[in-house]
């Protein structure tokens, strides 16, 4: 059984020495190498071992864990950022499609991670996904979103996102370019992710809507036009709050 060398790096020995307990006794795939307290002395571990994952905490002294970046030219090593961060913030990771587990650690949740660096044929793009990553849980925006294709990830801009629909556990992406990315999540993935953008709106059960693309409005049918000819149904429970939305965007109705 090929099992994956891993290096912990964490400001808390106490983390530190639980996540590494947990790794020998249950999860005897990865081997842990190392483990440091700080950035740089985990940068010094990662070029002497060269891990194929590591698990990262973000908030420490001095560096925290997005700076890990800046001492690379090229990470050849999967990311595992161990977090007991907000639930914002872990809207963030989802965003980003980056890795993560949450604290206190369980093993179910190793072996979930694990499940997934396994089933990963490369990893292309992981800077740029560290980058939005870092990006959105400092500006407490989302402003690009990971997009799941069959040959990696595709970033997109949320502002270039015209509607999203649902198509079971599917969902098609309609962008303002003309394109449409047919992605392996569902349409509640992507109305969790986007609920603090007041810009994205849910009118219908199979629809999620940017209303800054919206080209008309049939009241009386219940009808929304978007700027790419979209038609979109609005639910009848869904009319008056929608109905809201307009007038606060100043729009008539």
């Amino acid at each position: 059984m090929e099992t994956l060398k891993a290096i912990i790096i964490d400001d808390e020995e106490r983390a530190r020495k639980t996540l590494s307990t947990l790794i020998r006794e249950y999860v005897p795939e990865i081997t842990v190498a190392d483990m440091a307290s700080n950035v740089p002395d985990g940068v010094l571990s990662i070029n002497k071992h060269k891990p194929d994952v590591v698990f990262l905490d973000i908030e420490m002294p001095d560096y925290n864990g997005f700076e890990l970046l800046n001492f690379f030219r090229e990470i050849d090593f999967d990311i595992v950022f161990v977090t007991a961060y907000s639930e914002y913030a872990l809207r963030a990771f989802e965003v980003s499609a980056t890795d993560y587990i949450l604290k206190p650690v369980e093993v179910d949740s190793i072996r979930a991670t694990l499940e997934k660096i396994k089933n990963r044929n490369h990893r292309h793009g992981i800077k740029q996904k560290l980058e939005i990553l870092k990006e959105t849980v400092s500006s407490d925006e989302i402003k690009k979103i990971a997009l799941p294709m069959g040959d990696g990830l595709l970033f997109v801009e949320t502002a270039k996102i015209i509607l999203i629909e649902a198509d079971g556990a599917y969902s098609s992406v309609h962008v303002n370019d003309g394109s449409t990315l047919v992605v392996s999540k569902n349409l509640k993935f992507f109305e969790d992710i986007l609920e603090n953008k007041k810009n994205f709106y849910r009118p219908h059960r199979s629809h999620l809507i940017n209303l800054n693309y919206i080209k008309k409005y049939h009241r009386g049918e219940n009808n929304i036009i978007m700027d790419n000819q979209s038609s979109v149904s609005i639910s009848r429970d869904k009319k008056n709050e929608f109905e809201g939305l307009l007038r606060d965007l100043h729009l008539s109705v």
